[in-house]
């Protein structure tokens, strides 16, 4: 059964790696990942600059089931603060099974430059544990983003994962991704926000992400969005319940050869909210 998991990892592995910086929170999956320039406490995910438009404390939780198998579920934990001196958060995500796993450790700063303007920075630790024939791999990488705000109901984003192009491997010097992302945010009214993205490996063609966030009734969010690959389309939906600070989002993404994602995430902020 091991070999089989094993295996079956290897195959699917470019499908489930977060060593290129696998995106978390299922508010943000239900809109297909297009939120570079949405600020929230998976912001530490997509684009530290969020991070400095949360007030007080925050932490939240996340688990993404991948095509219905548990030895691929990704869990996630991160913890935010906003002071003075700006923002900081610690994450930490892991998937894999006894035999086959990947832990992410990321250190996050961002500060506000202006009333217009935020920047963020993040440290990230890598561990891949494998069995004792391959062995352990860890390396180190960066993040770094901006977040504009020209406007009361634009925000304007930038991300740049692993800049330093991080090795992981001495053979045929394998490194870590570089990954580009730059968006745009509006809100058109208090109920109705729309997303467009794209995302550039340097090593691979862009994508194009679009998403909506829509506050239906009351606390009540539905959320969608779709990813464009080339010939592949990748859909998304999901669902959010805010009750005072405590957030509550699920969501469902279909892969275009893989079939679906699910994904749950809760946040707790126990701050109250920046006026804007």
């Amino acid at each position: 059964m091991k070999k089989t998991y094993i295996f079956l990892i290897i195959l699917i592995y470019p499908f489930l790696s977060f060593a290129d910086n696998f995106p978390v929170g299922a508010n943000s999956a239900g809109m297909a990942y297009s939120t570079v320039a949405v600020p929230s406490i998976w912001s530490i995910y997509s684009n530290q600059a969020g991070l400095a438009h949360l007030d007080g404390y925050s932490f939240g939780v996340h688990y993404n089931n991948n095509f219905g198998l548990k030895e691929f579920g990704v869990k996630s934990s991160v913890f935010a603060m906003n002071s003075k001196a700006g923002a900081f958060g610690l994450t930490y995500t892991n998937y894999g099974f006894s035999q086959f796993n990947e832990n992410k450790f990321g250190l996050a700063y961002a500060l506000k430059l202006s009333k217009y303007l935020a920047v963020g920075f993040q440290m990230d630790y890598f561990l891949i544990q494998q069995s004792a024939y391959y062995g352990n791999i860890s390396t180190v990488a960066g993040e770094v983003g901006l977040l504009a705000k020209p406007t009361k109901k634009m925000f304007i984003g930038a991300h740049v994962f692993n800049p330093w192009r991080a090795e992981i491997s001495e053979y045929e010097s394998e490194r870590m991704p570089t990954i580009f992302r730059l968006g745009m945010g509006y809100q058109f009214s208090e109920k109705l926000l729309f997303t467009i993205e794209t995302e550039k490996d340097l090593e691979l063609k862009p994508s194009f992400k679009t998403g909506i966030d829509y506050n239906l009734v009351s606390q009540l969010f539905l959320r969608s969005g779709i990813e464009i690959n080339g010939r592949d389309y990748a859909y998304a939906f999901g669902m959010g319940y805010k009750y005072k600070g405590v957030s509550l989002d699920i969501s469902a993404n279909k892969h275009p050869v893989l079939d679906y994602n699910t994904a749950i995430s809760l946040h707790v902020n126990l701050g109250k909210k920046q006026e804007e």
